[in-house]
């Protein structure tokens, strides 16, 4: 198992898999128009703009795409695990590769928590900060954490 620097190659698959991850775990939690906010905020444009920008990262097992995560500054900003290898540790890896990498140059790393993914970041010693909700389409609302860890 490693942990690399995305490229302008893995777009598509990178894009594939967070769409996919949304769709199958999201709809547990969240009303449908919370889940089209989501696949709408992690368009292949962001995910893009992420690569470019080197902030984005894909877990490879045997070769195989199986997980991504994106950080900007200390914030991180996208983790997802493709469900079929969900529950094997790939999530804790990627934010284990991502918590190194802004330990280099800040104390404190932050994040926002949707539901699916708070209880991880909890047993990882991350602390809720603020509770948030945002009105999306046709007054659905999506609520989530700010959460914060001293590293």
């Amino acid at each position: 198992m490693k942990y690399i620097r995305a490229t302008e190659e893995n777009k598509e698959q990178i894009f594939q898999l967070v769409q996919d991850t949304i769709t199958a775990i999201y709809p547990k939690y969240y009303p449908k128009e919370v889940v089209d906010f989501f696949c709408r905020h992690h368009s292949l444009e962001s995910i893009i703009k992420d690569i470019k920008s080197g902030g984005i990262g894909v877990l490879l097992d045997d070769n195989r795409l199986v997980g991504t995560g994106s950080r900007k500054d200390n914030h991180i900003t996208r983790v997802y695990v493709d469900p079929a290898f969900q529950g094997r540790g790939y999530g804790s890896y990627i934010m284990k590769c991502l918590e190194d990498e802004i330990a280099l140059n800040y104390d404190t790393v932050c994040l926002d928590a949707s539901l699916p993914a708070s209880h991880l970041y909890e047993c990882r010693g991350y602390r809720t900060i603020k509770h948030e909700k945002r009105i999306v389409e046709n007054g659905a609302i999506l609520v989530y954490e700010i959460m914060e860890k001293r590293l």
